[in-house]
């Protein structure tokens, strides 16, 4: 009996010392899902603030720039696109298609010099590119979360636990090749 003690004594802490690495690994990984599905609110939360104020700007534009129909009903088409996007890289990828067709929006100010000056314009203006530096900043701690999780995922027990959790890799929210272009307005 003396001798089935310390193997007993033994077996009972390599079972708790390995109950204890599972049960942290798993939390890491839940721990990890959820820090990128908290950022992606967040950012969710700023597109959404940037597309309650498309409709203001755009009305105060139209009427220096009614000619430009197709730039506003694109955007409009757009910020529906990513109402009714179900999955967050179609959300991602409707926030990219925006994002142009405001740079187009916004160089308008350039071609109406009475735009540049009417005070309606220049306080939406402010508060937009308030708005898309929000974002950005968003963006970046969505990726960063994004990255962290996908790291952990790839190691070799991260794979052990995410697969437990059913957790996969997230998607990068990323800007589109053609979003890095110079938007070109021509008149």
């Amino acid at each position: 009996m003396r001798k089935i003690l310390p193997v007993i004594a033994v077996l009972v802490f390599v079972g708790i010392i390995a109950v204890s690495w599972y049960v942290k690994g798993y939390n890491k990984v839940v721990k990890l899902n959820e820090n990128v599905k908290n950022s992606w609110s967040q950012v969710d939360t700023q597109l959404k603030r940037r597309y309650d104020l498309i409709p203001n700007l755009v009305e105060t534009v139209k009427g220096y720039a009614s000619h430009e129909r197709e730039v506003f009903e694109k955007l409009a088409e757009a910020r529906r696109g990513y109402f009714s996007a179900g999955t967050i890289a179609d959300k991602a990828k409707a926030a990219t298609q925006i994002e142009g067709f405001l740079s187009r929006l916004l160089a308008f100010r350039e071609a109406y010099p009475d735009l540049k000056a009417n005070e309606s314009f220049l306080k939406l203006q402010d508060t937009l590119e308030g708005s898309e530096n929000r974002i950005s900043v968003e963006r970046k701690r969505y990726n960063d979360s994004v990255k962290e999780l996908n790291t952990y995922i790839k190691s070799f027990f991260g794979r052990f636990f995410a697969a437990r959790v059913g957790v996969t890799e997230a998607s990068y929210f990323e800007v589109s090749e053609a979003e890095k272009e110079v938007p070109k307005v021509k008149f």
